[in-house]
């Protein structure tokens, strides 16, 4: 007898193929049948013109520190997502020496928008090196499946020390030291090592994470470990405008370790046609067999304006300055009083940085986001095409439209991916075999990006929703993040609907799914803020065989594990 039965479904199987209605078996944790009329149950799920996929699987977050206190990883599993990668752009907790330790949650608070304030009330600290992360990890109750890669960042400070974080080049000494630490890692179970290029991630205000600007030969010397244990995937987080520079180390780098090498890719309007040489190179890659990837998103990345969000035009203006002393109730009555308004609107803001500058006075990419959101918004919807519309300031627009919904409105700038003012190129790219979506960044961006609910997005959007352009097929898009996520990090035993596999799975009401405005909460520890997204149409999340969430309400069943890598198994049973 099956644990359970999901009957009457239509099976979209994660492998990119026509889907077809049918039952799946699930027992012992496994996929047990698929397709035809499966025999009894200890439970049936009737999913009538419901969709049954794979559990989604979201190789970028940054859930380093939340994993150690949340066993959801919310909002991710909100969003169906079944296994959850982090540890990304070289930032993380491990190794680390227990004076650095308020140092690495330094880094993560400036490069990654968590408040160290959560961070440090939240982390008990029961490690230094990553093998004892990872093992302090596995013994945390999880409702999904966890892993994590070894980052530069904590790499680099833990052997060099100030001369790492002063970016002094590594000496041979050095490097021997890093790459037993990587070593060591990946011998343990990591699923990759990670570093950033990017001159965007700072902290201190305009200090850079150490890795930064590391040389070449660092960053293959380290890479290389990764070949020689034969696991693991190399990511990367590009300065994008310069990433055609970066591209013959990292095509040698995976040419030699034959293991993915994965970097970010995003348009930029400083740069914003670099993602077409890109794309040639990648190109060139897939027909060389490369396993050189891009990590792509499946909308702009966008920063949310808001009374309460860490960004928007106002925060450096002395008059809102001092009513950020105040609770946000007493905030939004001054906000509204009239003289309050003029004083705002008349006085001079104080000094901002000039990405800040550009970025509060880019008029015509600043929209209204609303209650259903469009990440494809038209220009003619802008707050510069309001201001032409109506003759009022562009600044007096935003300052009453955040005022809406009870002070909680929220201004989308989509600040990477459109600089077209559409969705297109990001369209083609998706339909790259040498591109991966990536990019969620769950867990960070607490105060101004709310990406988490990239999944669901990509199933509501690009299936259906789209008005502007052409779709993508279901098919597809559910194996861009099941089948396709799970082969970069060698997870073999997921990603697919198939007997012997992993039992993660989603049953989703296609007509119910869609994605809520994102919403600031305070429920994190020390009452920290974050942005979170809600979904509807998740009738239900399996892992590993068991429900954890059924109809967005969580079952408190925690089956997740710990990956180790180049430990994960193949199919039990499975067929070809």
């Amino acid at each position: 007898m099956h644990d359970i039965v999901i009957r009457g479904a239509l099976i979209v199987d994660g492998s990119g193929k026509p889907s077809y209605t049918g039952d799946v078996a699930v027992g012992d944790g496994i996929i047990q049948q698929v397709g035809g009329k499966a025999g009894a149950a200890r439970r049936e799920i009737h999913a009538d013109g419901c969709l049954v996929t794979p559990g989604w699987i979201d190789i970028h977050t940054h859930y380093d520190g939340q994993a150690t206190w949340d066993p959801y990883l919310s909002p991710s599993t909100w969003h169906g997502v079944t296994t959850a990668i982090m540890g990304n752009c070289g930032v993380g907790f491990a190794p680390v020496k227990p004076d650095r330790r308020e140092w690495l949650i330094k880094v993560m608070e400036g490069v990654e928008d968590i408040p160290g304030t959560v961070l440090s009330e939240g982390i008990q600290w029961d490690w230094e090196s990553f093998p004892e992360y990872l093992d302090a990890l596995d013994r945390r109750p999880k409702a999904l499946d966890i892993g994590a890669q070894i980052p530069h960042s904590a790499v680099r400070a833990y052997v060099m020390g100030d001369r790492g974080v002063h970016h002094d080049e590594a000496s041979p000494e050095d490097l021997l030291q890093m790459r037993e630490l990587v070593r060591e890692a990946m011998l343990a179970g990591a699923v990759g090592f990670s570093t950033s290029r990017t001159f965007l991630h700072k902290y201190d205000e305009r200090k850079y994470p150490p890795g930064t600007f590391a040389t070449d030969e660092e960053l293959s010397a380290l890479g290389g470990v990764l070949g020689e244990v034969g696991h693991g995937v190399f990511q990367m987080t590009a300065n994008h405008p310069a990433m055609e520079a970066e591209l013959p180390w990292l095509e040698h780098l995976a040419r030699s370790n034959k293991l993915p090498v994965l970097f970010n890719l995003q348009q930029t309007d400083g740069a914003p046609d670099v993602w077409k040489e890109i794309a040639r190179a990648l190109d060139r890659a897939h027909a060389d067999n490369l396993p050189l990837m891009a990590g792509i998103s499946g909308r702009p990345l966008g920063i949310l304006f808001s009374w309460q969000s860490t960004l928007h035009p106002f925060i450096a203006h002395p008059t809102y300055i001092e009513l950020q002393k105040l609770p946000f109730d007493e905030q939004l009555r001054q906000l509204r009083d009239p003289a309050v308004r003029a004083r705002i609107m008349q006085e001079e803001r104080g000094l901002l940085d000039r990405r800040a500058r550009t970025l509060f006075s880019s008029f015509h990419k600043i929209y209204r986001l609303g209650e259903q959101p469009d990440y494809e918004p038209e220009p003619h919807e802008s707050v510069a095409a309001m201001a032409q519309r109506t003759g009022r300031p562009p600044l007096e627009i935003i300052y009453d439209l955040m005022l809406e919904n009870d002070g909680k409105a929220i201004l989308y700038y989509p600040s990477f991916n459109y600089s077209y003012e559409s969705l297109d190129h990001l369209h083609q790219l998706m339909q790259h075999p040498n591109t991966v979506n990536s990019l969620s960044d769950g867990g960070a961006h607490c105060g101004y990006i709310c990406d988490v609910s990239m999944p669901t997005f990509m199933l509501s959007f690009w299936t259906r929703d789209r008005k502007r352009g052409p779709l993508l097929s279901l098919e597809h898009v559910v194996k861009r993040q099941t089948l396709d996520t799970a082969k970069v990090y060698g997870l073999h035993d997921r990603g697919l609907l198939r007997e012997g596999y992993k039992a993660d799975i989603n049953i989703v009401d296609p007509a119910a799914v869609t994605v809520h405005c994102p919403e600031m909460v305070f429920d994190l520890p020390a009452g920290g803020r974050r942005l979170i997204q809600r979904a509807d149409g998740y009738v239900a999340t399996l892992v590993n065989g068991m429900p954890i969430f059924e109809r967005g309400e969580a079952t408190g069943a925690l089956p997740g594990k710990l990956l180790r890598g180049g430990r994960t198994g193949q199919p039990r049973g499975a067929r070809a």
